[in-house]
């Protein structure tokens, strides 16, 4: 026992003294390396889109950090369940003149040195309901953080959908911006083609010249809706933008905006937004959560009681050699009550119990504003497929609008004014028809995220 004590001690003297000196540097993770992110190769479609969000994006990433954090908080709530085992050594130095002599004992002097080693395990057996309440504490903190962390992706997942139809919703502009312009581009050069033959006054040339000057800034707008676009969704799916790179984004789609067909029922909708929405089962573990602070509150007011063992040495208080020691084992147990305490365990109780009630309201209340969500969102769902139906012959009447106009325009019975106003009208319809599409596919994604389908990506 001597040359195991003797050796610890020489051992963790050295480390003490070394540590009080220096403190100890943190072993921190690096730091994130600027551009690390590689860009993608190939077109990236919706579901593509989707799981490198899931793995890139900045609050994701965040999330899992503080799901990490919170099974740090779920490992100390169950700390009171296990064995405590603590260390303990020291070594005293006494002044000779703090030193007092015993009168009878005259001759023996008491050592100006000591020393002490213990090792003890204590282990809690009754703590008035804490015990059986930290398990589960830690278990509704550790469900609780994985709901809040389904949160974050399906956030992250309507995020992404939203993002990457305004996308394609500017991509597809910029083609209809492009048709318009091609149309009024051959209206300028048929205008100035029968100007020269003597058929229409300069007035129409002039006409078609603004027309066409007037529809150029609709282009360039959604060209830079487009690069905003993109530069969003890059930032959403956690890329990091070369600088070098001023203009278009080399980040290519291959989805496109499409009508799902499948039908969404309130009634329906309702039911699983209640059942399935990750935030309300959260605030359910909150609430379970504040009812087992009140049964830990509680505790304070009953006693608690240990077993504890030990193995020790410790140095002879009648020699003046430190190689002599004291050895042995002790067990047995200890208890306590806090027979008054000034009302601490009573104020606790209470603020416990406050919280409670406050945490019933808030589930109350976000219960309704999810109903209320569901039902906004089953609204814009509606008008945007009612919008929608209403453009399905719109654009082919417009097309056939602007081809009479122009027949008649070559038989001399229609007028400039005629076929630009076709030609407007083709545009107009055929910008309200993508836009219907979009609308339709936002509102669907929106709705599906307020009945808590968080990774449902399309109609499938």
């Amino acid at each position: 026992m001597k040359r195991i004590i003797l050796s610890l001690v020489a051992t963790l003297l050295p480390a003490l003294a070394h540590a009080a000196a220096k403190p100890a540097r943190p072993n921190l993770p690096p730091a994130k390396a600027a551009n690390t992110v590689a860009w993608p190769t190939t077109p990236l479609s919706l579901p593509d889109a989707v799981e490198v969000a899931l793995r890139q994006n900045s609050a994701v990433r965040k999330s899992q950090s503080d799901l990490e954090a919170a099974y740090g908080v779920v490992v100390q709530a169950r700390a009171v369940q296990f064995p405590r085992v603590t260390g303990s050594i020291n070594h005293t130095l006494i002044d000779q003149g703090a030193i007092e002599q015993a009168p009878f004992a005259a001759g023996i002097r008491t050592p100006d040195q000591s020393w002490n080693v213990r090792v003890q395990i204590t282990q809690s057996i009754y703590e008035g309901g804490k015990i059986d309440s930290a398990k589960r504490t830690a278990d509704l903190t550790r469900d609780q953080a994985l709901l809040q962390h389904q949160t974050i992706l399906a956030d992250t997942v309507l995020a992404v959908r939203v993002n990457y139809d305004d996308a394609l919703l500017a991509a597809q502009q910029i083609l209809v911006q492009d048709a318009s312009l091609e149309l009024l581009k051959k209206e300028l050069q048929d205008n100035q083609r029968r100007f020269e033959a003597g058929t229409v006054p300069r007035f129409n040339v002039l006409r078609a010249e603004v027309e066409l000057a007037n529809s150029r800034p609709r282009l360039i707008r959604a060209r830079n809706a487009l690069r905003i676009a993109k530069n969003n969704l890059a930032n959403l799916l956690g890329y990091d933008v070369p600088r070098a790179i001023v203009d278009d984004i080399p980040l290519q789609l291959t989805g496109k905006l499409e009508a799902d067909p499948t039908d969404i029922e309130l009634p329906i909708a309702l039911a699983k937004a209640l059942e399935q929405r990750t935030e309300l089962a959260a605030l359910r573990k909150a609430e379970r959560l504040r009812k087992e602070a009140i049964t830990a509150a509680e505790a304070g007011r009953k006693p608690s009681a240990q077993v504890f063992a030990g193995v020790g040495s410790h140095s002879s208080r009648f020699s003046q050699h430190l190689t002599r020691d004291v050895s042995g084992w002790d067990i047995g147990w200890q208890a306590s009550w806090n027979i008054f305490d000034g009302w601490l365990v009573k104020g606790k109780v209470a603020e416990a119990t406050a919280l409670h009630r406050k945490s019933e309201e808030e589930l109350d209340d976000i219960s309704r504003r999810i109903e209320l969500d569901v039902r906004i969102g089953h609204s814009h769902f509606l008008e945007a497929r009612e919008v929608l139906e209403s453009q399905k012959k719109v654009q082919e009447q417009a097309e056939e609008a602007l081809r009479l106009a122009n027949a008649r325009t070559e038989a001399g019975t229609g007028t400039q004014l005629d076929v630009l106003n076709a030609q407007t009208a083709l545009t107009i319809a055929r910008s309200t028809q993508i836009e219907a599409l979009h609308a339709l596919s936002v509102a669907r994604a929106r709705l599906e995220r307020a009945m808590g389908l968080m990774l449902k990506t399309d109609g499938k």
